[in-house]
This record gives structure tokens, sequence and C-alpha cells, in this order.
């Protein structure tokens, strides 16, 4: 049997089959690129607003850091309840499948023994990899979570890590487009947060396609291209609102 690649992954870009998968350390990962992609993108929208109805300097430097403050927390908060939430769904499909295998183990039984028949197992091989699993009570209960509600811990990570990592990375993307308005004013500190934020977009994309193994190039050009529409659009916003209060 020949098994087909995505259309988007070559094979060239895959690492040596030897390779583990770092499930793990994708866990950890995610609320990172995401946290530093949703700090650079949601406060050079949020400067480019400001920016767009030509208030005090002061005024946009506020902006930001409140944005970035308030930007951090909500991030680091909500991965923490989002990675403790499935812990907990976790915990609880432990407890319930381990009694369903206490009070009614044939019903499990059958139901996994189904699964892989499903799957193009013969009743023979199925029923001989059922029967091992159930061996250990331990492993049946996680591999009849697995097949029936997909929860796997080795996918969740850790609640802690996933909120600091988060929180650190939004406040690092968010801090780029207001450091300009730290340094400068006027033209010179909106030309140098727009092409700062959009290069650091670009080295995210460059980042995200080494973890995807996608092309660089078109991870780093839709890094871009989002993240200059949504300034655009905040921009225009802004600039629309300064005129009407002029």
């Amino acid at each position: 049997m020949i098994l087909k690649f995505p259309g988007a992954i070559r094979e060239h870009a895959l690492p040596d089959p030897t390779s583990p998968h770092e499930t793990s350390l994708n866990a950890v990962l995610r609320p990172i690129v995401f946290g530093a992609n949703d700090g650079l993108v949601s406060n050079l929208a949020l400067v480019m607003g400001v920016a767009g109805a030509d208030p005090a300097p002061s005024v946009i430097v506020l902006a930001g850091v409140a944005g970035l403050i308030a930007g951090a927390f909500s991030m680091g908060v909500g991965e923490y309840i989002s990675v403790r939430s499935q812990r907990e769904l976790l915990d609880y499909q432990i407890a319930f499948q381990a009694k369903q295998l206490r009070e009614v183990p044939d019903q499990e039984h059958a139901i996994l023994l189904q699964i892989y028949r499903d799957r193009g197992f013969t009743v023979e091989q199925a029923t001989a990899f059922v029967d091992a699993v159930f061996a250990d009570p331990d492993h049946a209960s996680r591999q009849l979570i697995f097949e029936e509600v997909g929860l796997d811990e080795r996918s969740i990570g850790s609640p802690v890590a996933a909120a600091l990592g988060s929180f650190a990375a939004f406040t690092a993307g968010a801090f780029i487009p207001l450091l300009p308005y730290l340094l400068a004013t006027g033209s010179v500190a909106f030309t140098a947060s727009l092409g700062l934020s959009l290069l650091a977009l670009a080295l995210l994309g460059v980042a995200i396609s080494r973890l995807t193994r996608r092309s660089a190039v078109f991870s780093a050009a839709r890094q871009v291209a989002f993240g200059g529409i949504a300034a655009a659009v905040t921009f225009a916003v802004g600039l629309f609102i300064g005129v009407q209060m002029a």
C-alpha cells in the first residue's frame, strides 16, 4: 500500500523516518506560536488604529501598553483554562472508563473489537489485539478513551507551561509594534512600527514553516498578508473616526 502525502507536503521536507513525532513538544510550541502571532497582529492593529486618528504620541503608547498587558493576561489565562479543562476532561474519562471496565467489561471489549473490525481487521486479528490490550486494565482504559473520545494525554501538555509560554510569547510579539513609539514620534515611529511588525510576522511565518514543513515563502507571505490586512483595516477605521471628530 502506498500512502499519499498531503498536497502541500513534499517528501524531501520530512525528517528522517526514525525521528520521533515530538507530540509533547508541539503541545508547548502551539501556544507559544499562537501567542506571538496574536501579540503581533492584535497590538499592530491596535497601534495602527489609534495612530490613524492622529492623537498625541502618549495616547498611542498608552493604548499599546494597555493592549500588551490585557492581551498577555488574556492569552495566558485562556491557555491555562483550555489545557486545564482538557486535563480535567481526561481525568473524568479515565474515571468513567475504569467504572465501565470494572462493571461492564464485555461491553467495552465488544466496542473496541468493533472499532478495529470497522478498520479492516479480521475477527481473529481484532480479537487477538483487543485481548492483548485488555490484559492490562490501564492500557485498555487509555486505548478506549483514545478510540472512543479522541483524547490522548501525550498531546495535551502542561497547563502551566502553556500559560507561561503563551503569556511570554504574546508579550514579546505585542512589544514589537510598540517599541518605535517609545523611541520616536510621528511618521518615523509609524513607519518603523509597521515595517518592524511586518518583518517580525515574516520571520514568525518562517519559524512556523520549520515546524509544519511547509514552504517558508508561503508561510511568511501568509503571516504578512493577514497582519497587513488587520493593520490596514484598523488604520482606516481610526482615520475615519479621527476625521469625524476633528
